[in-house]
């Protein structure tokens, strides 16, 4: 649910709601497909002006895996 740029996403395993700002709401929908840190960076490059590179997303995935959002996967 978005809300004045905000996007509000409700976490059922804990109850919580959480509020989230660009870009975190764009990755989550990137990840809507299983994807590694270097094609999430280019799915994200290609369809928004997201500046920071690998390691800025990286930094945002590593907030999003603490607040339970999304969950790290070894590759196969």
């Amino acid at each position: 649910m978005a809300l004045d740029g905000l996007t509000l996403v409700y976490h059922r395993a804990s109850g919580i709601t959480h509020l989230l700002a660009s870009p975190a709401p764009e990755i989550l929908a990137a990840l809507a497909e299983p994807r590694d840190l270097a094609g999430l960076a280019a799915w994200l490059d290609a369809r928004f002006d997201l500046a920071g590179g690998e390691a800025a997303l990286a930094a945002r995935l590593d907030e999003l895996i603490a607040a339970g959002l999304v969950e790290a996967v070894a590759p196969a």
